[in-house]
């Protein structure tokens, strides 16, 4: 019976990974820019991660160095590992008085760190930024042809695993100062996904445990039978 049994366990196994996804997508539906991923399996039962990068919903927050993208394209990071692109406008200012994410990384102007020093920061639909009506640089938000080169990295960063000079300017750049792009996870939809899979995860543990009755059946009866 063991080849019956591969396929409920096949299937225990699918259902488990769609499980870890929904509870990761539950887990970050209030994070700022987060992505949530579609799972899918090849011929040899691997599973596949693939983003979904449309927009989520932009939400109002009145601080001043929150920042949303209306349109396409991300906001650039520098890293110790290199640049990094993110939908994730929630910024603060370092004791440097350099524009940072809440990590503490730089958000990049022009391919250097944005210097906002003191004073009011106001940025319009360009992604110009000024402080006190001086302007003092642009946030750099770029895009790329094939989007599909993009790798996750933590919640809400994105690696690119082509060359980094790919990077190109979107033709539309719409940024909303005071706001922020929320992760494009509807929890309704996310719940009644987890409780879909909670039911294909317990019809397929009664099949295993249906074939292993079969199967144990079958071998106290062939122990009785006679020589």
């Amino acid at each position: 019976m063991i080849l019956q049994m591969t396929r409920p366990v096949q299937g225990g196994l699918r259902q488990e990974r769609h499980f870890e996804n929904t509870s990761n997508h539950l887990a970050n539906a209030d994070t700022p820019g987060f992505k949530k991923d579609i799972v899918s399996f090849d011929k040899a039962f691997r599973a596949q991660l693939h983003t979904d990068l449309t927009q989520g919903p932009v939400r109002m927050t009145g601080n001043d160095l929150d920042f949303a993208l209306e349109d396409e394209g991300f906001f650039v990071i520098e890293t110790s590992r290199g640049p990094r692109y993110t939908r994730n406008g929630n910024f603060t200012v370092n004791a440097d008085g350099f524009l940072v994410t809440q990590q503490g990384e730089a958000v990049l102007s022009g391919g250097a760190p944005l210097g906002v020093a003191d004073g009011r920061v106001f940025a319009d639909a360009q992604g110009n930024i000024f402080v006190d009506e001086a302007l003092v640089g642009a946030l750099d938000v770029v895009t790329f042809q094939n989007l599909e080169g993009l790798e996750k990295e933590g919640r809400t960063l994105f690696r690119y695993k082509g060359d980094d000079d790919d990077a190109l300017p979107p033709p539309n750049i719409r940024v909303k100062q005071g706001a922020l792009e929320m992760a494009n996870v509807e929890v309704v939809e996310e719940m009644s996904h987890m409780i879909s899979i909670h039911r294909m995860y317990e019809i397929q543990q009664k099949m295993m445990m249906t074939i292993d009755e079969i199967d144990t059946k079958a071998i106290t009866e062939l122990g009785r039978s006679p020589a």
